[in-house]
């Protein structure tokens, strides 16, 4: 496989991953509790549609569609977003574990992009590397932002009483058990 398939494939992966974000950022910015946070949700969206259309331009400049590929690492990374928003935590922690959620999408989106930028500059693109990098540029901000705004609330959230424990929904014993699963498996080969 030539490189420029590898380059299109992966881009095709991030295009897909942004389309992704753009639906999820309103739910991330609606079910946030503290306004910073939410705040933050909302100007990424902004920032998320700059960057489609920063990859509409790169699939331009390479003669190529950017459609055709679903981004299933994005759809899982996502998926543990809704389920930060569904958990009974109060107050700060609540927000927490969305953060958690945003930080993992966000660096999920900088590993893309510092990919597909190494294999740009393997194929001498430099107006795609451009393009690119104001993307990665935006994803590291918004890393370093949903960062600084976790902080005060983490110290907040160890201030807080543990909650009662109350009996797993059926999403959690599945959870639980396909973590045992995943251990079980793993432990033969450590």
């Amino acid at each position: 496989m030539a490189l420029k398939t590898v380059l299109l494939d992966e881009l095709r992966d991030m295009y897909s991953a942004e389309n992704q974000l753009v639906k999820a950022l309103p739910k991330l910015a609606k079910g946030a509790k503290d306004k910073a946070l939410k705040a933050a949700f909302q100007s990424h969206l902004e920032e998320t549609k700059g960057q489609v259309l920063r990859l509409r331009s790169v699939f331009a400049l390479l003669g190529e569609k950017p459609t055709g590929q679903h981004c299933n690492g994005m759809e899982g990374v996502i998926e543990e977003g809704a389920d930060a928003l569904e958990k009974d935590e109060e107050g700060a922690s609540f927000d927490v574990g969305i953060v958690g959620a945003a930080l993992r999408t966000e660096h999920y989106e900088i590993a893309g992009y510092e990919a597909c930028i190494a294999m740009a500059q393997g194929l001498g693109e430099r107006k795609i590397v451009s393009l690119l990098t104001a993307n990665l540029r935006e994803e590291l901000a918004a890393a370093k932002k949903i960062t600084k705004i976790g902080v005060p609330l983490i110290r907040r959230s160890s201030t807080e009483p543990e909650p009662e424990p109350k009996p797993k929904t059926g999403k959690e014993k599945y959870s639980a058990k396909k973590s045992k699963e995943d251990e079980t498996k793993a432990s033969r080969d450590l």
